[in-house]
């Protein structure tokens, strides 16, 4: 059985080397992917945003720097995060020459609305992507800070995802089911099936029918490979901005990846790197959740070693902490949170 440190270890490697590797080929369909790679299982080099930055292996992308502006806010404050603490981050650590590099051409515009003072829950209200994928898939720290905590989780994405959406769209709710599956996953206790019940029992009526129909999806098989037919009969639009980048679709496949991987970290990364579409966003998902439960033991070290290596040479990536490092300041924040909830307990008892 996995420690707590290890599974928030686990969390964390697996979101960003499923990023790095799903970035490769992000917008392919699963045929082209087989013609250039077979099955991808390794990291590579690669060019995003249009620009002439070659990548080195195992660098990760926008979601990942935007998940690390709130690990960041959660390292530093030991305990749950509000839309306010991270914006201090963003005004501090975000560099003004990783513009167009690590970070999608909407996110200049939230900064700079955060930088001439809009308040922090208002910011999201402005952004023309309401229904993306954008806080479902970097919102892992907040299921970690309120790890075993669903309750937690779900409360906090309704107000640091107000940076990103808004209440009236359902990129929050898709959002709140991952945040409130990596919470219950980092439980001693927790189980695929655990998981998947607790995500149920939360998800908001208007996007459960839909998650539902994915898992029933994944229940017919035993690998992420052989149900990829099955989602591209439902979800095959294209022809408009982030078409393939939706929360619904994206995290539908994710819980599917997860429950077809029975919750192993490394086949979740594999199985969604290769289903095509928006793979970085499906990969950081899928294998954030596995990560969470299976824990690190189930990443490959060679994974971790290489994202750690890139790390190192990326001059525009919002913090250049390892993933142990990462890991390590989360298990301690969380630590933190127990130790005032027991001080708190032994105030009125």
């Amino acid at each position: 059985m996995a420690t707590l440190f290890e599974k928030i270890y686990g969390c964390i490697s697996a979101s960003h080397i499923g990023s790095s590797m799903g970035a490769v080929v992000e917008g392919w369909d699963k045929s082209r992917i087989y013609e250039k790679y077979g099955v991808l299982d390794k990291l590579l080099p690669y060019e995003h945003y249009g620009n002439k930055w070659l990548r080195p292996s195992g660098t990760t992308e926008d979601g990942i720097e935007r998940q690390k502006l709130m690990l960041t806010a959660i390292i530093e404050k030991k305990d749950r995060v509000t839309a306010e603490d991270v914006v201090k981050i963003w005004l501090r650590d975000i560099k003004p020459e990783s513009d167009g590099m690590v970070s999608e051409p909407f996110e200049k515009v939230l900064l700079a609305m955060a930088k001439a003072g809009i308040p922090a829950q208002h910011i999201g209200r402005y952004c023309p992507w309401d229904g993306l994928v954008s806080m479902s898939r970097s919102c892992h720290g907040i299921g970690i800070i309120n790890a075993c905590d669903p309750d937690g989780a779900s409360r906090d994405i309704y107000d640091v995802g107000l940076l990103y959406q808004t209440h009236v769209g359902d990129g929050l709710k898709w959002a709140e089911i991952v945040a409130v599956g990596i919470a219950h996953a980092l439980c001693p206790d927790s189980s695929v099936d655990s998981v998947i019940d607790t995500v149920m029992n939360y998800a908001h009526p208007r996007i459960k029918w839909e998650l539902k129909r994915g898992l029933d999806i994944a229940s017919k098989y035993d690998n992420a490979f052989d149900m990829r037919d099955d989602f591209y009969k439902i979800y095959n639009g294209g022809g408009i901005a982030y078409a393939q980048s939706w929360a619904n679709e994206v995290v539908t496949k994710a819980f599917a990846v997860f429950k077809a991987t029975k919750g192993n970290a490394t086949d979740a990364i594999i199985g969604a790197v290769n289903f095509g579409r928006d793979t970085d966003c499906l990969a950081a998902v899928a294998g954030g959740l596995a990560g969470a439960l299976s824990g690190v033991g189930a990443v490959r070290q060679e994974w971790i070693d290489q994202v750690d290596s890139a790390v190192r040479l990326n001059k525009y990536t919002n913090s250049q902490r390892t993933l142990k490092e990462t890991a390590d300041g989360l298990y301690q924040a969380v630590l933190a949170r127990v130790e005032k909830a027991k001080n708190w307990v032994n105030l009125i008892s």
